[in-house]
């Protein structure tokens, strides 16, 4: 290079004298026109192929034609112009002596080629904005630098010009034209969309300098500033974070693993040979047991193959960012031996103090790109792991079910998905931190302190095992409190799902304390969890002081002429501070691994659950011929393991005939319906089913969404076909009724229908399927008998619907099997006979004995059983919010349809900044006896800091004598004394912080409870279960854990700030200067932004709960959605989900990233501030004073980094707190119970019942459930309550228990009004058997008395009496037998029975019944009105009737129409009256 230099005339290519040994510094002539010139073109041509590469892939090479692509065309063009005219100068004017010219040749050519080359890729991306930058440094070679030929001249002379300033305007209008170009190359050109989203994101076209700086961000920040966001303000998702796009071939990925997982098992199960029934046991236990520790793995490996190549892309940005942050000491240790030597160049100072700067300002660029790409790629894992475990609950297996719960599911999706993206966040520091802390040591033992730094790394080694320790505990810990967390979520979803029950019973109080044992024993495995967790942070902060004592130490009594100069003292210290970081991380990083690790097990052992087999059954498509139906010698269980459910079963089907299926309550009629869907463990034999299948399960399922929704369920609506459908299922009187009709909102499971019309609904659903195979849980169950006999003949019978479908209908109705084709008769899982009704009457069987036995009775409960509690329902117990929600638009005509049906309330997000309430609340309930200690312990702390850091600057500027410093051993003491105090009060801040975080998470737990519990049903008509489950969870587990975590790190780093600003104030107290304006800029910057950054935080969170919701639905409903193999399209409204509450997540953390580039900017300009105003006070300032001073300044880029953070994580996360008080001041119930209550403890001893002018209303302004009622019922009496279709009948049960409270009027019970006494003293002193039997997970014992206040033998006796001991007595754990999540161990039937046993266990005074026998068969429903009969004969029994023949001995029979009474006796006087319930009976056939 100097040859080819010298050649064209031009000095060496590199000269000291020239560059660094003189007071004017400047380059060579030949770096200037060769190096400045060739080097950004070498790294455009290097970079090209890369780049097109990246084109190809990504499909992004097309850019659109706008203004500023023609811009940039025209000056690139110019400047190849420029470029060619420089060669075409050197050519023609010195052609002769072209070799001696051949740099300014060259450097023009290439420029010229490399611009052209430039204009072809396009700038899209911004990238050249580099080059044009490198350019600029370099002139026009020939036009500045070749002495001027004649030609030139004369164009001077002609112009009167001189040479140089001919030269002169050459080379401004050159560099003007490329300063041009890059700034318009900061702009990336528009790449043409086909189909344009509606608000696509800025990210996609920004610049490469708009990326790393975060500028495409600011619009939405001005936006939240002058207006709060709402979620139409958001950007669309971009398709690579999409869940579409994320979980596609993740999915395929996960089941391939999941298959090699088992196949390995399997391998190394297969040698065992059991040879026993115990060695069973242990190797099914071992399977168990390696299965879970595998299957994390494998998902973190899937995860890893997925999601890998964006994270090691934000690793490189990490690997940069550490350069640059070694860099910074190198460069302070120069500026420091700058301001010891009095004779250099102050030029240099400035460039070491430029160079700090420009250091820092890259360290925190590339710092935020890698936070940036590991916040996206922990998103996607978020998705991805969402997604996973949705499709996983569609396929669960029936036995899986049992132990995995919706609850533990919400926890899943919540807590650990959050575990795993934090791991994605720290994961690096695991591997990068012992790296960091390996150069560090490096350079303090090879630079500076020599083998005395090796005492550093013998306390790094002391530190790490400690630690270890400590992870590995709080990893089990976590194991222990996870595992409290999901049995208080599984319980919260119980009682969300229950609550009416509870409510009935009076049982809150019971479950309050369920929950909050849990919740202690939770916060309790926390407690211990934080305080290992703070010995850990407490040894980490410490460790830069441990380890700066013990080196120094180290170093000053080994030798006595060892010097602790200000060089050595703060570039060490400015090492030990980089070593802090990662000593720091550590602990925080190996126990979110550690913790994420444990999410994955548990993520993993639920994903590897098994799953449905979709070969247990044969699907084959729709031929007319043949049978629709067919089991062969089938045997099924609902668990592998356990004894079957249904065995020796062969049934054949044939196509269009209708099968009836009886039995006793239990005996396995449903099972075999789940054994045709595929529900059920095949364990030998044959089924298939041709065509499509249609079914109706016996509870039914329904959908927060509305009946018309519910209807079509995600079939095209066909107007025709579907009033066929609700007028055959008996739904045009219910459809007058509901406020929208069918456009009415229907609350999460039918809250706002009552039993049977959520049965019609449901049947509804399956008959506009128009599937070829329907199969029919008892759908008749809770319908009256001529509504039942309607839709037999509309929907089943030989002129029905379904009248050329395949039909399996289970039943307990007689009067329908006559008109079946085949009937299975089911005894213990078995079928024992099998025939036409006139075969089986024929054979004189057990069939034929039970129906001449029952047969009367099915003829005289023809009544209107379900119509009339439909009816009643539908006004009566109608969702009061459902009605409550018209009052405020009932008086607007205009009100559109939609609206008025609109029931549950969607998670709504406040707006502007978290009030200061909020703040005062949480630290409120920490109590000020905490907060004051622990403000002191911080000042403390950062006091011990400041003393320990300026008693180093002092030593290092203490005068050497006679080569050596004096009192050593003095100055090491008090430095030793003071950094132990400070170690001391890190552990009692973090302490006392953890502890004060547990405290206020207590309190706003409890007052969370309380206000969910004591609120009325209404609350829950319009409160979707799933808001309620975000507050219990996600957002319990912020106040838990996040909100004290980030008031750790911001008090910590606030407090640091605090000191650094008064130790540069110290050293130079014209920074004050530079300190004032910068404080304020901050202030700004950071208020701009929490308004934007709380908004989004919010609306993230609101936007999370409808996810928990549809997992909820999705869950419970499974069965339904595998049946009508509607899967996809529920995969796809979770999709849809979750990827809007990753539309609202995106920006937010994004917004963290563009506050931080912003204000760490801030930060690195008072370090150029102290590096500047220490170089001009050079002659008054000490090293050690200038060390002390810079090297804290260089810490102020960190520190305002965590600052953002956990600024921004308390802000955010005070949010949690905010949402979990949003149900403070929501109307609550009256109190349950009122202080000096002088009701009698055995009240009532008599059960009279006066209602005088009693009147109810849903809400005010709405028309009167019950109007002006006056009845009078005595001791003992048996009153039964009938009427029609909105007659008011519930609405006195409601009106008695107080669910509804009177709106005039009062009810006494033994002469006291009911509404001068607490809920629970009246609820639990009255008993209602409810149409709905709920049952919670638990033992039996405790769903039958929770409160274990009887013995042992009083249930029993109630178990016998409902017919239920015998049932018990064969279970192996008998009364402490585990009841699953709503008793789905235990058929509907036995659930209703259990439900007696309450009644019978509390034995009131006043019992209420509401179809207590709806889903039991007739011989099972004779013996509990017998019991009823015998054992409530003391007792007031009132019954909404629904089989009429249940009270024609009772001795009052009370007609309801409209909300009053329309006619009241006994039931013979009444049936001779000839009115309204003489015609009831009559329609019944009783008369």
């Amino acid at each position: 290079m100097d040859n080819l230099c010298s050649l064209s005339g031009l000095d060496p290519l590199w000269d000291w004298n020239l560059t660094w040994y003189t007071p004017h510094p400047d380059l060579s002539q030949c770096f200037q026109h060769t190096v400045l010139v060739w080097f950004p073109c070498m790294y455009l041509w290097s970079c090209g192929p890369l780049y097109l590469v990246y084109l190809w892939f990504t499909g992004q090479g097309g850019i659109s034609l706008t203004s500023l692509c023609c811009a940039k065309t025209v000056l690139g063009l110019c400047l190849v112009s420029f470029g060619f005219l420089e060669v075409f100068y050197v050519l023609v004017e010195r052609s002769a002596e072209i070799h001696q010219h051949m740099v300014f040749l060259l450097s023009p050519v290439i420029r010229s080629l490399t611009m052209v080359r430039r204009g072809r890729e396009g700038g899209r991306e911004g990238h050249p904005s580099i080059c044009s930058l490198l350019h600029l440094l370099s002139p026009p070679s020939a036009l500045s630098s070749i002495s001027p030929p004649s030609a030139l001249s004369s164009i001077c002379s002609l112009l009167h010009l001189s040479i140089h300033a001919m030269r002169f305007i050459a080379f401004f209008v050159y560099f003007s034209l490329q300063l041009t170009q890059l700034i318009l190359s900061c702009f990336s050109d528009q790449h043409p969309v086909c189909y344009p989203l509606q608000n696509p994101c800025p990210v996609e076209d920004a610049s490469f300098l708009s990326k790393m700086l975060f500028w495409w961000f600011g619009g939405l920040v001005i936006r939240g500033y002058r207006t709060p966001l709402q979620a139409e303000d958001l950007w669309c998702l971009r398709e690579e974070d999409s869940s579409d796009c994320i979980i596609a071939d993740l999915e395929i990925d996960w089941a391939r693993e999941c298959t090699k997982l088992q196949q390995k098992e399997e391998c190394s199960l297969s040698g065992c040979r059991p040879t026993g029934p115990k060695l069973t046991e242990q190797t099914q236990l071992l399977k168990k047991l390696r299965q879970e520790q595998n299957s994390g793995f494998c998902l973190f490996r899937v995860l890893a193959r997925s999601f890998g190549p964006f994270f090691l892309k934000g690793t490189l940005f990490l690997v940069f960012h550490d350069a640059f942050m070694f860099s910074i000491p190198q460069v302070l240790s120069l500026l420091l031996g700058f301001m010891r030597d009095q004779d250099s160049d102050l030029w240099k100072g400035f460039m070491f103090a430029f160079l700090l700067f420009l250091l820092s300002s890259l360290q925190s660029l590339f710092n935020h790109q890698y936070m940036y790409s590991c916040f996206t790629v922990g998103m996607r894992v978020k998705t991805a792991v969402m997604g996973l475990v949705y499709r996983k609950s569609l396929v669960i297996s029936s036995a899986a079910r049992q132990s995995c719960t919706v609850g533990e599911i919400v926890n899943l999706v919540s807590a650990d998905t959050q575990k795993l993206m934090d791991m994605v966040v720290y994961f690096n520091a695991v591997w990068v931190a012992p790296i960091e802390i390996a150069l560090c040591l490096y350079f303090l033992t090879h630079t500076l302190l020599g083998p005395s730094a090796l005492a550093g790394i013998a306390t790094v080694i002391l530190i790490f095992p400690l630690n270890g320790f400590i992870a590995k505990m709080r990893s089990k810990l976590q194991e222990v409190q996870m595992c409290y967390t999901d049995s208080r979520i599984k319980l919260m979803n119980e009682i969300l799902s229950g609550i009416k029950i509870l409510k009935f019973y009076a049982w809150e109080q019971a479950f309050l304390e369920r929950v909050l044992g849990y919740r202690e024993k939770e916060l309790n495995a926390l407690k211990r969890s934080q305080v290992l967790y703070s010995i850990s942070i407490a040894s980490f902060n410490s460790s830069s002081f441990l380890i700066a004592f013990s080196m120094f130490g180290v170093y000053v009594v080994v030798d006595d002429r060892n010097i602790l100069d200000a060089q050595k003292v703060f570039v060490s210290m400015a090492l030990i501070h980089i070593l802090k970081t990662p000593l720091s991380q550590l602990p925080f990083a190996m126990s979110t691994t550690m913790q994420a690790v444990v999410s994955l097990r548990r993520l993993g052992k639920f994903l590897c659950q098994d799953e449905l087999k979709p070969d247990d059954v044969d699907r084959e498509p729709y031929s007319p011929d043949g049978d629709g139906v067919v089991i062969d010698s089938g045997t099924f269980g609902w668990s592998k393991e356990g004894p079957p459910c249904l065995i020796r079963i062969n049934v054949r089907v044939k196509k269009g005939s209708l099968v009836a299926v009886v039995g006793h309550v239990g005996s396995g009629k449903s099972s075999l319906l789940s054994a045709m869907l595929g529900e059920t463990e095949k364990r030998s034999g044959h089924v298939s089913v041709k065509g499509s299948v249609a079914y109706v399960p016996q509870q039914a399922w329904i959908q927060n969404a509305t009946l018309k929704d519910n209807i079509v369920f995600g079939q095209e609506r066909k107007e025709s076909w579907y009033h066929r459908v609700v007028e055959a299922c008996a739904l045009l009187p219910d459809l007058e009724i509901l406020p929208a009709g069918d456009g009415t909102e229907i609350g999460e499971k039918g809250l706002n229908l009552s039993g049977g019309q959520k049965q019609r609904v449901s049947l509804a659903r399956a008959v506009y399927r128009k599937a070829d195979v329907y199969l029919l849980d008892d759908p008749l169950s809770a319908v009256d008998a001529h509504v039942g006999q309607h839709i037999f003949e509309r929907v089943f019978g030989s002129e029905g619907l379904l009248k050329d479908q395949t039909r399996v209908l289970v039943t307990h109705g007689l009067s329908f099997l006559p008109q079946a084709d085949l009937i299975l008769v089911m005894v213990e899982g078995e079928i024992t006979e099998m025939g036409s009704y006139l075969e089986l009457m024929a054979r004189d069987g057990a069939f034929a004995e039970f129906i001449r036995l029952f047969a009367g009775n099915e003829r005289k409960e023809r009544s209107h059983r379900g119509e009339e509690r439909d009816g009643t329902h539908s006004t009566d117990m109608m969702s009061s919010a459902s009605i409550q929600t018209m009052e405020a638009i009932s008086d607007t005509e205009d009100q559109k349809q939609e609206v008025l049906g609109k029931l549950t309330e969607v998670d709504k997000a406040n707006t502007g900044r978290v009030k200061l309430e909020m703040y005062v609340e949480y630290f409120r309930t920490i109590g000020l006896a905490l907060i004051i200690p622990i403000v002191f312990l911080y000042a403390f702390q950062q006091a011990a800091s400041l003393a320990y850091n300026y008693w180093l600057s002092v030593w290092a500027d203490d005068p050497i004598i006679n080569g050596t410093q004096i009192d050593t051993d003095l100055k090491l003491g008090v430095f030793g004394a003071l950094g132990f105090a400070q170690g001391v009060s890190i552990f009692g801040t973090t302490v006392a912080i953890s502890l004060g975080g547990i405290i206020a998470s207590r309190h706003l737990h409890l007052d969370l409870l309380n206000n969910v519990l004591r609120s009325p049903m209404a609350f829950f008509e319009v409160t979707p279960s799933g808001n309620l489950l975000n507050r219990f969870s996600k957002e319990v587990d912020a106040i838990d854990c996040m909100i004290p975590d980030g008031l750790k790190m911001m008090l910590g780093y606030l407090f640091k700030l605090l000191e650094v600003c008064i130790i540069v104030l110290v050293a130079m107290p014209f920074a004050g200067v530079v300190l004032l304006p910068l404080t304020l800029l901050y202030a700004f910057i950071q208020s701009f932004y929490v308004a934007t950054s709380c908004q989004l935080r919010r609306l993230e969170a609101v936007s999370r709960s409808p996810i928990y919701t549809h997992f909820n639905e999705t869950f419970q409903g499974a069965s339904v959605i595998r049946a009508f193999s509607e899967q996809e399209r529920f995969t796809l409204q979770a999709n849809g989900r979750i990827d809007h509450n990753q539309t609202a997540y995106f920006p937010r953390f994004v917004a963290t990233r563009w506050l931080a580039v912003n204000l760490e900017f801030l930060g690195n300009l008072l370090v150029l501030a102290a590096a500047t105003l220490a170089l001009m006070g050079r002659d008054t300032l000490s090293p050690g004073i200038v060390g002390l001073a810079v090297s804290h300044s260089l810490q102020v880029t960190g520190i305002l980094s965590w600052i953002v953070r956990s600024w921004t994580d308390v802000e955010n996360n005070i949010v949690s707190v905010e949402r979990v008080k949003e149900y403070a001041d929501t109307p609550k119930e009256a109190p349950w119970t009122i202080e000096g209550s002088m009701l009698p403890l055995a009240w009532p001893t008599h059960g009279t019942i006066e209602l005088e002018e009693f009147g109810l209303q849903y809400r005010k302004g709405l028309d009167w459930a019950l109007k002006g009622i006056s009845l009078s019922i005595q001791e003992k009496e048996k009153v039964g309550i009938v009427g029609r279709t909105g007659a008011g009948k519930s609405s006195l049960a409601l009106g008695i228990f107080r669910i509804l409270e009177a709106a005039k009027g009062d009810i006494y019970i033994d002469g006291i009004n009911i509404a001068q006494i607490g809920l629970h003293e009246l609820r639990s002193r009255i008993t209602i058997i409810p149409q709905d039997p709920v049952l919670f997970s638990g033992s039996l014992r405790m769903n039958l008395d929770p409160f274990d206040g009887y013995s042992d033998e009083e249930v029993w006796r109630a178990l016998e009496l409902s017919h239920l001991k015998s049932f018990v007595s064969g279970l192996p754990d008998k009364l402490n037998h585990e009841c699953s999540e709503g008793g789905e161990n235990l058929s509907l039937g036995q659930r209703q029975l259990v439900c007696l046993a309450r009644a019978l266990l509390r034995k009131t005074k006043i019992l209420v019944l509401d179809e207590a026998t709806a889903a039991v068969d007739l011989e099972t429903d004779n013996l509990i009105q017998s019991t009823i009969r015998t054992q409530f004969d003391d007792c007031t029994v009132l019954t909404i009737a629904h089989r009429l023949n249940t009270i024609m001995d009772y001795t009052r029979v009370i007609v309801m129409d409209r909300g009053l009474i329309t006619e009241m006796d006994s039931p013979s006087n009444l049936i001779s009256e000839r009115g309204q319930f003489y015609l009831m009976c009559r329609e019944a056939g009783l008369v």
